[in-house]
């Protein structure tokens, strides 16, 4: 049996000031972008939506949010066939109040998964059941509203082949050694949810030419020809070293684009080396993480395949990183702890802009590649 809660609560967020109106900020990356046709935004936790600064900073800045985790399975199917969308639900409803759009994140992952399920023993029919369920449901209680998923998050492996995970293999869902099976399966079943979402691949350490992005363009190419339901793939731009920046980028989102397909920079970070208090050991890396941000931000803006450039988080003072790192490295977001921006925030504005400046005809070119995808 399916039970689904659906908890009632008071929005704890008011109507905030649009763009520019507050918090000292005379231009923003939200008014830049929207001359560009571009979505751009920042994965959110609809926790912080009390803070007065977060709150208003996101309303501001972005004309996108994700949620980090209220969409992903631990939160939105805590116990088996019981669903739980407050706090999903939370993070639409500051959309909507805000005018923005909502990216869902993320339908399936070998991660990140509820002991029930990844401790259940199920056998694989029972695991494709629920696999069904669990997309049905949740992609269906947000149809009409989240307007692009991850539908699957980080299959491969550096070399191109698929992760062994619960849903392929251990036990998998009855198409093991099927190749992308798996996958196109959780994407047919999102499409028939919500035929009107657009539905993205999502994965790391793909951004350039290499064999990750080889098999994940190879899985474009092939669900394109069978009329699998795929409409782009999320470039996850998690940086972790600033001299190990991912060349031949738009080399990749050129070939994507050439296929139909939109893409998305979904999670961008540029990690900085910190000492114990958590700022930079080097004053000259805040340049030097500037610059990379300016060169993916105009990559992105002057290509009109990539639909969206968004960071995971925006603030410094609730990144993942230092936890990630033990300490070791932090500071990899657009505003400082104290939610003033930095100059990777500049790079970034200066870099729409200048896009703008260059690429007058780029909306209706990057219109025409989203109608593409869709089709």
């Amino acid at each position: 049996m399916r039970f689904i809660i659906r908890l009632n609560f008071v929005a704890i967020f008011i109507a905030l000031p649009i763009v520019g109106q507050s918090a000292g900020f005379a231009q923003s990356l939200r008014q830049e972008a929207q001359k560009l046709g571009l979505q751009v935004g920042a994965a959110v936790d609809p926790a912080r939506f009390s803070e007065p600064l977060y709150a208003e900073t996101v309303a501001n800045q972005f004309n996108m949010v994700e949620p980090e985790n209220a969409m992903k399975w631990p939160a939105t199917e805590p116990a088996r066939g019981q669903f739980s969308f407050a706090a999903g639900d939370q993070v639409v409803e500051f959309a909507e109040a805000h005018q923005m759009k909502v990216r869902g994140h993320n339908l399936l992952w070998g991660i990140s998964n509820p002991a029930w399920l990844t401790e259940g023993h199920f056998t694989p029919d029972q695991l494709r059941s629920i696999m069904k369920n669990h997309i049905i449901t949740v992609v269906s209680h947000y149809r009409g509203k989240v307007f692009a998923w991850d539908v699957v998050n980080e299959a491969f492996d550096r070399d191109g082949r698929l992760k062994h995970t619960l849903w392929y293999d251990r036990p998998g869902i009855g198409l093991a050694g099927r190749g992308t099976a798996y996958l196109a399966q959780a994407f047919r079943w999102a499409h028939q949810a919500d035929p009107n979402a657009l539905l993205f691949y999502n994965d790391y350490a793909a951004e350039g030419l290499n064999a990750k992005s080889d098999a994940i363009y190879a899985m474009v190419k092939d669900f394109k020809r069978r009329h699998v339901p795929i409409d782009g793939v999320g470039l996850q731009m998690h940086l972790m070293d600033l001299n190990q920046i991912p060349t031949s980028v738009a080399a990749n989102i050129a070939r994507l684009a050439a296929l139909g397909v939109q893409v998305h920079i979904t999670e961008m970070d540029v990690a900085l080396p910190v000492d114990a208090s958590g700022k930079p050991l080097h004053r000259a890396d805040l340049s030097r993480q500037a610059k990379i941000y300016g060169e993916m931000a105009t990559l992105c803006a002057e290509q009109p395949g990539c639909t969206a450039f968004q960071t995971w988080g925006f603030t410094d003072k609730y990144s993942w990183i230092p936890h990630y790192t033990r300490g070791k490295k932090g500071d990899g977001l657009l505003f400082d702890s104290n939610y003033h921006p930095k100059p990777a925030y500049r790079a970034v504005l200066k870099a729409f802009k200048q896009a703008a400046k260059k690429h007058p005809t780029i909306i209706p070119q990057r219109l025409q590649i989203e109608r593409h995808s869709s089709l």
